[in-house]
């Protein structure tokens, strides 16, 4: 193990030790996806929704626009598509970053649990490069927080239901964004997402032609496999592992998995960066080249940065400089008129 490896694994580890993360209860969930919370087969009713699910996913993720678009100053309001149990949650906020002159946008989405401060800067940068950028706020974070929780459980937790609605939701407000670019006049449009941002990025860019081009920072091939293998869902993975199997999670949570829509992205017209790390003890990199290689045999324009870096790390200089050097080129690139 070189000593670069040596320094980004410790790095890793120290960055993870330091917030403090409770470990919440186990629960089936399957009310909250049209399911019963009595069902006596839980699993069985699980592979077969997982299944129908991904059959039908171009209408289980909504792309209509919002009936209910507010912009004040620059803070975009809207109703979610999708509700939850929880009021607040339901309302949709993001931060408008125009660009000074008329031309491309990206949509971008941070990491899981990610402080409203964190991708302004990556925002501001692709203003500079006369792009114009909407952050959008996931479910459960920031002004969508649940009263009492100051980390988004919800959106990544042992409820197997609740999870699965919260990404379905995030991919339908990130579709209800795009929706308004475009009302907006906007019609060369981007993704650029981090980690779970990334996750629910490359589903939305399979699921809308609207997109021509998504940046995706860590990325993977199942939303199980990496809950259950990674080190920042460590205190996830506990209480769901008395439960259900690795092979389980993987299935039952593959509806909001990059992999199983792998097929749907438009070779020709779609184009993507996939950006990992070496080190990556959230994200293994084994994941990563797995997702890059399904696309490569699908005759997708994707272009792959593997850095020598981990999860966290990736935000360190000179990472995040290389990083945000390639992810312009690329915007320019590829969104040009």
């Amino acid at each position: 193990m070189s000593w670069l490896e040596q320094y980004i694994r410790r790095f890793e580890h120290r960055h993870y030790a330091r917030d403090q993360r409770a470990v919440m209860p186990f629960a089936w969930g399957l009310e909250h996806i049209g399911g019963r919370a009595d069902e006596r087969d839980p699993r069985g009713w699980l592979f077969d929704f997982a299944e129908r699910t991904i059959a039908g996913s171009e209408e289980w993720f909504p792309g209509s626009p919002a009936r209910d678009y507010q912009l004040n100053g620059d803070e975009l309001t809207f109703t979610s598509a999708v509700t939850s149990p929880w009021s607040e949650n339901n309302r949709v906020h993001a931060r408008f970053f125009p660009a000074a002159k008329a031309g491309p946008a990206v949509l971008v989405m941070a990491q899981w649990n990610a402080k409203p401060h964190e991708h302004v800067g990556i925002c501001q940068w692709l203003n500079r490069l006369g792009i114009t950028a909407l952050r959008l706020t996931l479910p459960y974070h920031d002004s969508r927080r649940v009263e009492g929780q100051e980390r988004a459980y919800k959106l990544v937790g042992p409820n197997i239901g609740l999870t699965i609605q919260a990404n379905r939701q995030a991919v339908a407000d990130a579709r209800a964004c795009l929706r308004w670019f475009e009302q907006q006049g906007f019609s060369r449009l981007g993704i650029l997402g981090t980690s779970i941002g990334s996750s629910i990025g490359f589903i939305t860019l399979a699921h809308d032609s609207a997109v021509r081009a998504g940046v995706f920072l860590h990325v993977s091939t199942y939303f199980g496999a990496v809950v259950s293998t990674g080190l920042t869902t460590m205190q996830v993975w506990e209480p769901l592992q008395a439960k259900v199997s690795r092979e389980e999670l993987i299935r039952f949570w593959a509806p909001i998995s990059p992999f199983p829509y792998v097929h749907r992205i438009k070779a020709g017209t779609q184009r993507a960066l996939m950006v990992s790390g070496k080190y990556d003890p959230t994200f293994w990199p084994e994941y990563s080249e797995e997702l890059f290689e399904a696309l490569k045999r699908d005759d997708i324009d994707v272009e792959r940065l593997l850095l020598p870096c981990g999860h966290y790390s990736l935000a360190l200089i000179p990472f995040a400089w290389i990083v945000g050097g390639r992810f312009a080129a690329f915007f320019v690139r590829t969104l040009a008129g």
